[in-house]
């Protein structure tokens, strides 16, 4: 069995269950995404030319790998920093590009579009620690260097 305690007696949060479950709950709108694209690709070129992004099959078949792939390494623990970065900087970008809520009139769907902004802020923050953590672990030598 592991010792999940550390020499400082902190619990290491990546040997537990309970740490893959949270990064998979963290990774679960970037898995789930890119399966429903998969499965209806009209509605993602849909969604690629709603926002602008042409040539659409392009942009839908980049997002589709490009999120599934940044979630693997991140459940993986390959170059975890390096995905939870990429992912944190394509939210921000997406967030910016899909949640324009201050050119909506007010009223709910201004309301709606504001949560949704607020939402995926969060998940920039969540990614953006995921790599912190990952990159102090590295250099405290609790992980090997990959």
């Amino acid at each position: 069995m592991n010792n999940i305690a550390g020499p400082d007696h902190r619990v290491r949060a990546t040997t537990s269950p309970l740490h893959f479950l949270a990064l998979l709950a963290l990774c679960s709108a970037y898995i789930q995404g890119p399966l429903v694209k998969i499965l209806d690709f009209s509605g993602a070129l849909a969604e690629m030319e709603h926002f602008g992004l042409n040539p659409a099959p392009l942009f839908a078949v980049g997002v589709i790998v490009f999120e599934l792939s940044m979630s693997a390494l991140i459940l993986a623990g390959i170059y975890r920093w390096v995905a939870a970065g990429a992912l944190s900087a394509f939210t921000l970008a997406a967030t910016f590009l899909a949640f324009r809520f201050w050119e909506l009139p007010p009223g709910a769907e201004r309301a709606m579009a504001m949560n949704g902004f607020f939402e995926h802020i969060g998940l920039v923050g969540a990614f953006v620690l995921v790599a912190w953590y990952d990159l102090r672990e590295r250099a405290s030598g609790r992980r090997s260097a990959q």
